[in-house]
């Protein structure tokens, strides 16, 4: 495996492994603490914060306004029609339907990559993801500490909506991303993010009672903005520009997994057969698909196969 790709593999495996660790986070403060809204204009303003600071720190790039442009829809797709959705959704209804929802990811981005940069639905692909899939799932219904509050069908919609408008993301925006660095394309979309958010956060952030909270919420507040935000979406491109859209949203069946093992951790959830079998599968999932053969290697090889033919063709004519 080339280093590049190597980079972009161990770059999405420590950013799920934090998302994974944001899940439990983020849902013991909303809504008991801060409403989602409150916490999304918290990551979406602090995220905004820390990569114009730190694009102070690296070489400017020069965006010309049609890029601009393009970051604008990206963060709609990525960040305005993501981040608030999931955590009102996440809000509305049980953790278990909500991590259910999310392991639609891999799928809706493999379909959108057909439709979008014309990667194909091979056999091997689709095994992947779901054998990721029903690793993710089983690990979901084994996890005790998933199985609190109530199903929520309005809840699961919203998720489901906001799982497809990052799928959009992944597949649509691709080459865009390729072109720059990580901070020149966060602090853009933070920037828009935080704008396009702000009429429906404004009103719950400027309501709440910030004197009541507690140190041990603004630590956690501090861990979502800083590392399950900045730190996350500074890896996020790194995979992004050498891994396929399908690739990138399988480690997200890794998330589940570290939600689970913290549960065990700290004595809310019991580690099982099920929940080996169950990483057992996400991860063969995962190496499943990357070894699927992507647009340019089928092509490639139907190219080696028509000259090869060409040549058989011109030793039967001499």
């Amino acid at each position: 495996m080339e280093q590049k790709k190597l980079n972009g593999h161990i770059a999405l495996f420590v950013a799920n492994i934090v998302f994974g660790l944001n899940t439990i986070v983020s849902r013991s403060l909303i809504p008991e603490f801060v409403s989602p809204y409150t916490l999304t204009f918290f990551r979406l303003c602090g995220g905004m914060i820390l990569f114009w600071i730190a694009s102070l720190f690296v070489k400017n790039e020069s965006v010309p306004p049609k890029d601009i442009l393009m970051f604008f829809f990206a963060s709609i797709f990525s960040l305005g029609l993501n981040q608030l959705p999931f955590f009102v959704g996440l809000s509305m209804t049980s953790p278990i339907d909500a991590s259910i929802v999310v392991t639609l990811l891999p799928i809706l981005t493999m379909i959108l990559a057909a439709i979008f940069i014309k990667e194909p639905i091979t056999l091997m692909k689709s095994v992947g993801v779901l054998v990721g899939a029903s690793g993710a799932i089983l690990l979901i219904f084994s996890s005790k500490h998933l199985h609190t509050g109530q199903s929520n069908f309005w809840g699961n919609i919203i998720i489901f909506f906001a799982v497809a408008s990052f799928a959009i993301y992944l597949t649509a925006f691709k080459s865009l991303i390729m072109r720059y660095s990580a901070i020149t394309i966060m602090k853009w979309m933070f920037l828009f993010g935080t704008i396009l958010c702000f009429p429906f956060c404004k009103n719950a952030f400027f309501e709440t009672n910030f004197n009541a909270l507690s140190i041990g919420t603004y630590w956690r507040i501090g861990f979502v903005v800083v590392l399950a935000t900045f730190f996350t979406y500074t890896l996020i491109p790194i995979g992004q520009k050498v891994l396929r859209p399908t690739t990138f949203s399988m480690y997200n069946y890794l998330q589940p997994i570290v939600a689970s093992l913290v549960a065990v951790f700290i004595g809310m959830d019991t580690f099982g057969i099920e929940k080996a079998l169950s990483a057992v599968l996400v991860f063969s999932g995962v190496y499943i698909v990357t070894q699927s053969k992507s647009r340019a290697q089928i092509e490639a090889e139907k190219n080696a196969m028509f000259e090869e033919e060409k040549k058989i063709g011109k030793l039967r004519n001499e």
